[in-house]
C-alpha cells in the first residue's frame, strides 16, 4: 500500500512540475502600453522577430505592397482590427513610439513639413485608446491625434518638437500577452534633411487628389448609385448643414471633456430633422465621426445647389467667463483679432489631420473673394442678423458682437449664402452644461430652424394700397 501512495505521490509532483514549465503563473497581464500622456522608457534591445510557420514574414512579399507600405500579416477574418492602446518612449538618441493592434494592419508611414508632422496612414480601425491624448511634454512628440481620415481610412498624426528622420518600422505579432505591435523610432536630423524627404507618397497623393476632384464634380455627373445623386424637387428649398471637424480632428476640447466633433454632429442632425419635418431637402456634410477635408466642404453644398449653408462649431477663450453663441460671416479680414485668431484656427483643420497643402493654389490655400461674391455676402449677412435675434430668445448669446466676420474657408462659396454658428463656448462651464442637454439642443435647432424659414420665405409683393397682389 505504502508503494502504491508513493507511486502515486510521485505522479501528482510530475504532473505539476510539467504544467508549471508549459505554463506561467497565473496573474494580471502587465500594462506595456500607458496611455499617451506617461512617457515610459521602451527597451532599445535589437528585437527579433520570431518566425511564425503558419504565415510569411511581411519583408518577404515587398511586391504586395504599395511603396512607403509597412505590411503586418493578412488579417484572418472580415472584423475591422481594434487599436488597443499607444505608448511613448523616450531615450537619449531617439524616440520611441508604439501602437498596439488586435489584428494584423498595414501602413504608409511619412512626414509632411509646415508644421513637422509624421503620419501613419491605415485601413478604417476601431479606436480604444482612453480618452484623447495630451502632450507628452519630452522627446521628439510633441502630441498626437488619431481617428477615421475618410471612410476607409484611419490615421494617427504626429506633431514634431523638431524635425526627425525614421528607422525601419518593426512589426511585432502577439507575445506575452501583447497584441500586434508597431514599434517606430524616430532619430534626430536636420530640418533640411526633413524637408527634403516630407511630402505624400505619390499613391496617396493620387487618392487624396481623385477625393478633391470628386468633391469638385457637380452631383448629377458624380460617380455612385441613383440614390446618392440629389434629386431637386420642385419648390423645395435645399440647406446644406455642416457639422465642424470629425474623425481624426476633434476640435475644441471643453472643461467637461466634452468634444466639439461629438456635440455640433448631434445638434445637426437635430437640425436636419427639425427642418425635413417643415418640408425643407437637407443634406449633412457628414453624419458619422469622420473627417471632412475643408476643400470639400463648400464645393459639397454648391453640388447640391444649396439655397443655405449652416456650418456648426462650439468655441473656446482664454476667458473661462466668455459664453455666448456667435454668428459668423466671410470677409476678407476679420472684424476684430479675436475673430481673425477663430478663422485662422479653424482653417488649420486639414493640417491637423496630416493633409498636405504644399503647391495648392486650389480655393484651400488662397481665394480673392471678388466682387461676385457681394450679393452672396449681404444674403448671409440677413441671415446671420435673423440668427442672432431667433437665438437670443433661446439661448445666451454672445454679449458684444454676436454677429462677426472673418475669412473662413468654409464660408468661401461664391454663390451660396453661408454662415457659420459657434453654439457656445466649451471653455465655459455654463455654456457646457447647456450645450450638454438634449432640451436646450432641441431648442436651438428649433430657432436655427425659424430663422432658415424667414430667410427663405417666398417673398410677398404687395400693391401700392397695401393689398398683396
Amino acid at each position: 500500500m505504502r508503494r502504491v501512495l508513493a507511486i502515486f505521490a510521485g505522479l501528482l509532483l510530475w504532473s505539476a512540475a510539467a504544467s508549471g514549465s508549459a505554463q506561467p503563473a497565473a496573474g494580471p497581464r502587465p500594462n506595456p502600453l500607458r496611455p499617451a500622456a506617461t512617457v515610459t522608457a521602451v527597451p532599445l534591445a535589437p528585437i527579433a522577430r520570431p518566425s511564425r510557420p503558419t504565415q510569411p514574414d511581411a519583408q518577404q512579399a515587398p511586391s504586395a505592397t504599395l511603396p512607403n507600405e509597412t505590411v503586418m500579416p493578412a488579417p484572418q477574418g472580415p472584423a475591422e482590427p481594434v487599436v488597443i492602446d499607444a505608448r511613448i518612449g523616450a531615450h537619449a538618441d531617439r524616440t520611441r513610439f508604439v501602437v498596439e493592434f488586435s489584428d494584423p494592419v498595414k501602413f504608409h508611414i511619412f512626414t509632411l513639413a509646415s508644421p513637422d508632422r509624421l503620419v501613419i496612414d491605415m485601413p478604417e480601425v476601431l479606436w480604444r485608446l482612453k480618452g484623447p491624448p495630451t502632450p507628452s511634454g519630452t522627446g521628439a512628440v510633441r502630441s498626437y491625434r488619431y481617428g477615421l481620415f475618410r471612410p476607409g481610412n484611419s490615421r494617427f498624426v504626429i506633431d514634431l518638437n523638431q524635425p526627425v528622420k525614421t528607422g525601419d518600422p518593426m512589426v511585432l505579432p502577439p507575445q506575452d500577452g501583447y497584441g500586434y505591435r508597431l514599434v517606430l523610432d524616430l532619430f534626430p536630423t536636420t530640418q533640411a534633411a526633413f524637408d527634403q524627404t516630407a511630402g505624400w507618397p505619390a499613391d496617396l497623393r493620387a487618392r487624396e487628389q481623385a477625393a478633391a476632384e470628386l468633391a469638385a464634380l457637380p452631383a448629377e455627373t458624380a460617380p455612385g448609385p441613383p440614390s446618392a445623386v440629389p434629386v431637386p424637387v420642385p419648390g423645395k428649398k435645399v440647406v446644406v448643414i455642416d457639422p465642424g471637424h470629425g474623425g481624426i480632428d476633434s476640435g475644441t476640447i471643453g472643461v467637461t471633456g466634452m468634444q466639439e466633433k461629438d456635440v455640433v454632429l448631434d445638434q445637426g442632425m437635430r437640425l436636419a430633422k427639425e427642418l425635413r419635418a417643415r418640408g425643407y431637402t437637407v443634406y449633412l456634410t457628414r453624419t458619422t465621426d469622420v473627417f471632412i477635408p475643408l476643400y470639400s466642404r463648400a464645393p459639397f453644398a454648391r453640388r447640391h445647389r444649396a439655397d443655405l449653408f449652416v456650418s456648426l462649431h462650439a468655441d473656446s477663450n482664454p476667458g473661462p467667463d466668455v459664453q455666448g453663441a456667435s454668428i459668423y460671416t466671410l470677409s476678407e479680414r476679420g472684424s476684430d483679432k479675436e475673430a481673425a485668431a477663430l478663422a485662422q484656427k479653424e482653417n488649420q483643420s486639414d493640417i491637423i489631420a496630416g493633409v498636405d497643402l504644399s503647391g495648392d493654389n486650389s480655393s484651400v490655400a488662397s481665394i480673392l473673394i471678388d466682387l461676385a461674391q457681394r450679393d452672396t455676402m449681404n444674403r448671409s449677412s440677413r441671415f446671420a442678423q435673423t440668427l442672432v435675434h431667433q437665438l437670443s430668445g433661446v439661448t445666451d448669446v454672445l454679449a458684444r458682437e454676436p454677429h462677426r466676420s472673418a475669412n473662413f474657408v468654409v464660408l468661401r462659396a461664391p454663390d451660396v449664402p453661408a454662415v457659420l454658428i459657434e453654439l457656445g463656448y466649451l471653455s465655459n462651464d455654463e455654456d457646457c452644461r447647456q450645450m450638454a442637454t438634449s432640451v436646450w439642443r432641441n431648442r436651438v435647432a428649433g430657432a436655427i430652424a425659424d430663422a432658415v424659414e424667414r430667410q427663405l420665405a417666398p417673398a410677398v409683393a404687395t400693391a401700392p394700397g397695401g393689398d398683396v397682389e
